[in-house]
Formats: C-alpha cells, structure tokens, sequence
C-alpha cells in the first residue's frame, strides 16, 4: 500500500502555501499526484418576498467575488506546487467541506489545516467535521510546518476501531519512518496493551517499540505531543474521536486538543 494520489485543501489563509508546499514533497515522496481543493459558496440569501432582478444581480456579484477569490487561491497552490508535472487543480462555488468530501473519492491522503481559534478563513472548514466524514485519512498540519519528514513517528495507542484505522491508513509513513513508538497513556486506569500491534508493524517491517506513559494529571493529548517531542517525531498517528465528537466538544478530548495546538502535523482517521 502506497499513496498515489494525495489531496490538499487549500485557502486564503498565509499558511496554506506552506500546506501545499509540505503536500508536495509528499507526493515527491510516493510518487504520487498532487491535487488542490477550494470551494466556497456566495454569501446570498433569497429575499422573504421571493427573487428579484436585485437579488439576482447581489447573487451574480457574490459569485463573481468569489470566482475572483478562487483565481488567487488557485495561484496559491500553483506557487506551493511549483514545476510538479502531476498535478490537479479542483474548485467549484460550492460549499468547502462538501466540495471536499466530493473530491476526495480520488485521494489516498487528505491534507489540510490546524483548527485556528480565530475563526475559519474563506474557503476553510472544520477539520473535525472533515475527518469524521471524509472516509480518508486526515494530515491535519499546523501552519508554520512546510515539510514533513516523518522518520520517527508517534502512534497514540487505544484499542479502538478509529485507532485501528489510523495505524493501517498510516502504513506508507510507517513503511517509511527508522523508528515507530507505539504510546499508550496511562490516564489513571491502566495503559492500553500495546503488544499486539507492534508485532502487526513488525510483521509490515516496521521498526516499532511500546513505549506506555503516565499523564500525570496532564491532558492525554499533551503526553502524546511529550512523547513526540522526547522522541523527536514529526508526526503523530492517532485515531479520530473514539469517544464520540459531542463529548469530545464538551467535557475535552484528544483529538480536540490535537486539531486545535498540535505542534506538529497528525493524522487522523475515523
């Protein structure tokens, strides 16, 4: 299993030429396709009396907006790309997640932005939304990060069906890395049993050790990013919301945490 085609979403946002640039060395990487999403739907309402020769015009310049905004965003992923010969460009005036969501029957890999806590940039989505409906993996990079080099990566370890998932979608960076830690974390009612799977990545010829860790009274979330700081990971593998998105969204959780201060890129699945 390799990736052969490789998805980025791309934005308004400084950072997303940083994005495009870290999804084509990856597709440098495994010799893969590179293709660049952006939607966006004109901000239009229908008047409560019906259409009118006003609104029809507001529509026509909203859309014109933003065809003019995607032009620029498609310039964007030109730069990021520069002189690749395998690359798609894709974009519609329709909404960002859905349009996403649509294209990504073509990806192996889907890559796009941290969660930002000022709010979402023109053509930006959720990636909480993104990953729990996408049906691909999910590289979820933060925004000063324009290279991904993943020889030593960090599996944050629960016997779960999402993490399951995520350590198989991984499998080409795992392939790849000289070290995998496989981390359970102790939050206080044992660590998961990382055994099984070490001997699973070992059997694909991946060099894996178990590596179990106390939180401490710390976030589950910060031990893993600990944990790859200790070990000097670029990456982080984990499964997407096992517990849910609404608990998650109200009392905390990994995968929130991790979307909105990772410092370094993760890969979600769902």
């Amino acid at each position: 299993m390799s990736y052969a085609s490789i998805m980025v979403a791309v934005d308004l946002a400084p950072q997303a030429r940083n994005r495009v640039r870290l999804a084509g060395h990856l597709a440098d990487q495994f010799g893969a396709r590179l293709i660049g999403v952006a939607a966006e739907q004109p901000a239009y309402a229908v008047p409560p009396l019906g259409a009118t020769a006003a609104s029809a015009y507001a529509l026509a310049a909203s859309s014109e907006i933003i065809l003019n905004d995607l032009s620029m965003v498609h310039a964007a992923f030109e730069e990021g790309a520069g002189t690749r010969s395998r690359v798609e460009w894709r974009s519609n005036l329709d909404f960002p997640l859905s349009f996403l969501i649509a294209q990504a029957a073509t990806a192996d890999l889907v890559v796009a932005g941290r969660e930002e806590g000022t709010g979402p940039p023109l053509f930006a989505f959720d990636p909480g939304d993104a990953v729990m409906r996408l049906g691909r993996p999910l590289l979820v990079v933060p925004p000063e990060i324009d290279h991904l080099v993943a020889k030593r990566v960090v599996i944050g370890w629960k016997n779960t069906r999402e993490a399951r998932r995520a350590v198989s979608d991984a499998l080409p960076f795992l392939r790849r890395a000289s070290h995998v830690a496989v981390v359970s974390v102790d939050e206080g009612q044992g660590a998961a049993d990382g055994g099984d799977v070490v001997s699973l990545l070992k059997a694909h010829g991946v060099a894996a050790t178990n590596v179990r860790v106390d939180a401490a009274g710390d976030a589950t979330s910060r031990a893993l990013v600990d944990a790859a700081s200790e070990l000097g990971a670029d990456l982080i593998v984990t499964g997407a919301y096992g517990h849910g998105r609404l608990s998650e969204w109200i009392f905390g959780g990994v995968t929130r945490d991790l979307l909105a201060a990772s410092p370094v890129c993760c890969l979600m699945s769902h």
